[in-house]
């Protein structure tokens, strides 16, 4: 079944129960957040990706209006809520300033192993223990999924828009363990970098070879 959905082309990914702080200062859009505040629609973000719109996206609900400046801008709350595809991009929707489309909302698996989930965070613990990111992980409990962590892996641009593609959890935690499985070899590189050149001009206790057994 297709819907009608206000949509807002952006270059980047949000994902299902993501929260997302947005600077609005088109016309076009400020009209879009206008329209939301009064008459309760949503719209949707697909990511946009060199001068191409992608036909999946993310349905998202404005918060708050956060604040709205002289010039009309406003900074914004919104939360992303579900998947969908596009069938019909329409560039003016519905008589209004800003684009639009016929979507259809996509069924998205959210369960998917707990084994794997405890890997995930062991993972990412070492990894923001070795980039000395002081923010909290995500909760491991029933309601944990790989979108909470899809945006603190490493992925690119491009990569996120391949995630925002599965739909089962099991292959989105496949995704997640490949890239942290490729990319903390990396980061210990990095600190083993960054460790040698702090002790540079240190004082070491540094035992030397014993040649006089040969």
């Amino acid at each position: 079944m297709l819907h009608d959905l206000a949509l807002f082309p952006l270059n980047l990914t949000v994902f299902p129960g993501e929260n997302l702080n947005l600077h609005i200062f088109e016309p076009r859009y400020k009209e879009l957040i206008l329209d939301c505040k009064s008459e309760g629609i949503h719209f949707g973000i697909p990511p946009f990706l060199k001068d191409r719109g992608m036909t999946i996206g993310t349905e998202v609900i404005l918060v708050k209006i956060e604040k709205v400046y002289d010039n009309g801008s406003m900074d914004i709350r919104t939360k992303g809520t579900r998947l969908f595809r596009i069938h019909d991009f329409l560039k003016t929707y519905k008589n209004k300033s800003y684009s639009g489309g016929k979507i259809e909302y996509l069924d998205v698996v959210y369960e998917g192993d707990p084994t794997l989930n405890k890997k995930i965070i062991l993972h990412l613990e070492e990894l923001f223990t070795l980039f000395k990111i002081n923010k909290p992980l995500p909760v491991l409990d029933e309601y944990f999924n790989t979108y909470k962590v899809a945006h603190h892996v490493g992925f690119t641009l491009e990569q996120e828009k391949e995630f925002l593609h599965l739909l089962n959890e099991f292959d989105r935690q496949s995704m997640v363990l490949e890239q942290l499985e490729l990319f903390l070899p990396k980061a210990r590189e990095m600190e083993a970098v960054r460790a040698k050149i702090q002790m540079n001009g240190h004082f070491r206790n540094i035992i030397p070879p014993n040649l006089m057994d040969d």
